[in-house]
């Protein structure tokens, strides 16, 4: 299972037990568009090659408030 933990400078991830940080600017770089609107499940791509995603993506602008 993976863990995402979002703030405004980025986000903390826990991926089979192995706990790193995506800054703010690497998410931008890899999605090509602005942090606030990148979501959850872009994230969450990035992570795992296939992840299993449920519900409506969430925008970070909207996670974070």
């Amino acid at each position: 299972m993976t863990v995402l933990s979002f703030d405004e400078q980025g986000v903390d991830v826990v991926y089979e037990g192995h706990d790193f940080r995506l800054e703010k600017s690497l998410i931008e770089d890899a999605i090509q568009k602005p942090y606030p609107e990148v979501t959850d499940h872009e994230v969450l791509q990035m992570v795992e090659e296939n992840p299993a995603l449920s519900g409506e993506p969430r925008r970070v602008a909207d996670i974070v408030r």
